[in-house]
């Protein structure tokens, strides 16, 4: 095998690798956006893993990350507004990285 060949497989595998943790991140924000949202809305426990459950759900409706917003943005109308969870989105993006490498 070339060394080409070797240098093309190892691209090929960080990409694959690099998008695996960008998949695992953003989960992981879902995941804590849907409970930061949960207790605006005055869920806890059970009902709280439910309801970020269903935005990890709303990330599959379409690429981006908008589907995500638009669910959580409906569901907080008086609560939260747009800059607030655009903001919140970013920070828990943020942590999930961080825990991610701390992790590996």
């Amino acid at each position: 095998m070339s060394t080409f060949d070797d240098r093309q497989r190892a691209f090929e595998n960080k990409y694959a690798h690099d998008m695996e943790m960008q998949f695992k991140a953003v989960a992981r924000r879902n995941k804590a956006l849907g409970l930061w949202a949960a207790g605006l809305l005055g869920k806890s426990g059970a009902a709280a893993e439910d309801y970020a459950m269903e935005v990890i759900r709303a990330d599959f409706e379409e690429a981006g990350h908008e589907d995500v917003f638009r669910k959580v943005q409906a569901d907080l109308t008086g609560k939260a507004d747009e800059a607030m969870i655009r903001d919140k989105m970013e920070q828990f993006l943020q942590a999930a990285k961080v825990q991610l490498l701390n992790e590996g």
